[in-house]
């Protein structure tokens, strides 16, 4: 092998790692949402849309560290933006365990550090864009950020039980630190530059813009209502709060089954046919969580809902990257993730608040989910 190969091998392997570790760390408050909500409502003593505006805070930075990335992608060195991004991120959660007073205070600084974080994550899909096999690299990056899940739900309730809410913000900013060498691996897509001198605005792109978004957009409405009033869920199903984190964090590991399943599985297998199981399953065991009742019930669905969101994701972000060669959609995908996921625990925590029954939040996420389907089995590519 040249010493150029084995020079861009290296940097191939250290993109991965990159991509997955800081993948799995920005969105770590969506990732443990149930452990997270429930500490919020004790320790500040707040109510279901109250924890719905946190995450709809939190996450709606992602959006717009994603509206910033169209400007600087392509135009400036991802290793300059990463280390800028490193900093906001370490000295928000920083300053939220250090300042952390009251509610107002810390959707202020959940706001500033969303922005580093969402920066972080644009980062990190970016850098998978010119990989050979898509569907393998995005089950890596949602294989790292489920471990990640799994770690932190079984063990923040003993965190949170012997240092409070600030013990999250501080760990998440000495992770941080110590990823930080890991910026060195971000690379740019080949494809931004064009895309940043060159506009399409025909009709069957718009056509595919939309219905890419809208399918994204839906699907991470479901999952981030759903996930965050999991644990809501799960008392209702008559489980106590000392055993939720373990069943969740179960869950999670389910979930990581189906993201290397997905890569395992990425370029043998037919992609549609992919897509159609991994919606069924994640359709039917939303509707199983509405719908039945009792600890196994509940635990079978979880677990299901854990596994079809993780195994079919990889396969939607390939399909949105296939139907535009460009990377223009798969640029932005972030910020449509970042929407979707603040959006979720918003409508779910506000329908809740106006007397909605958990069951209707859910059966409304699974038509979500429906309506994803449809989105992006219609959408045409942008070159036929």
């Amino acid at each position: 092998m040249s010493t150029s190969s084995i020079a861009s091998a290296t940097a191939s392997r250290l993109t991965i790692v990159a991509l997955v570790a800081f993948a799995a760390i920005t969105p770590m408050a969506l990732l443990v949402a149930p452990a997270l909500a429930a500490q919020l409502g004790a320790e500040l003593a707040v109510g279901p849309s109250q924890i719905g505006t946190y995450f709809f805070v939190e996450n709606g930075a992602f959006s717009a560290a994603s509206l910033l990335g169209l400007f600087w992608l392509g135009r400036v060195n991802v290793h300059v933006v990463g280390m800028i991004a490193l900093a906001v991120f370490v000295i928000g959660n920083l300053a939220t365990a250090l300042l952390l007073s009251d509610y107002a205070t810390l959707l202020l600084l959940r706001a500033f550090t969303g922005f580093g974080g969402g920066t972080l994550m644009v980062l990190s899909m970016v850098s998978a864009q010119d990989a050979d096999n898509p569907e393998r690299v995005f089950g890596y990056w949602v294989v790292g950020q489920l471990v990640a899940g799994a770690i932190g739900l079984a063990l923040l309730p003993h965190l949170f039980a012997g240092f409070g809410l600030k013990s999250f913000y501080l760990v998440l900013a000495i992770l941080t630190l110590l990823l930080a060498p890991l910026y060195k691996g971000f690379r740019a897509p080949a494809a931004s530059k064009a895309a940043g001198t060159r506009s399409a605005t025909g009709s069957r792109f718009v056509l595919l813009a939309v219905l890419a978004v809208a399918a994204i957009l839906a699907f991470y409405i479901a999952i981030g209502g759903v996930w965050t009033f999991a644990s809501m869920a799960a008392e209702q199903a008559g489980f106590q709060a000392a055993h939720i984190g373990n069943i969740l964090a179960i869950a999670t590991l389910f979930g990581i089954a189906g993201a290397m399943i997905a890569s395992f599985l990425g370029g043998r297998v037919v992609r549609r046919l992919m897509l159609l199981l991994g919606y069924a399953i994640l359709v039917l065991s939303v509707v199983a969580l509405a719908m039945l009742e009792g600890g196994p019930a509940y635990i079978a669905a979880i677990c299901a809902f854990k596994f079809a969101w993780t195994f079919v994701l990889p396969f939607i972000i390939a399909e949105v990257a296939s139907r535009d060669p460009s990377g223009r959609l798969v640029a932005s995908t972030t910020m449509i993730i970042g929407t979707g996921l603040s959006l979720g625990p918003l409508f779910a925590g506000t329908m809740l608040e106006a007397a909605w029954s958990l069951q209707s939040v859910f059966i409304a996420a699974a038509a979500c989910g429906l309506l994803s389907f449809a989105c992006l089995l219609l959408s045409p590519r942008a070159n036929p």
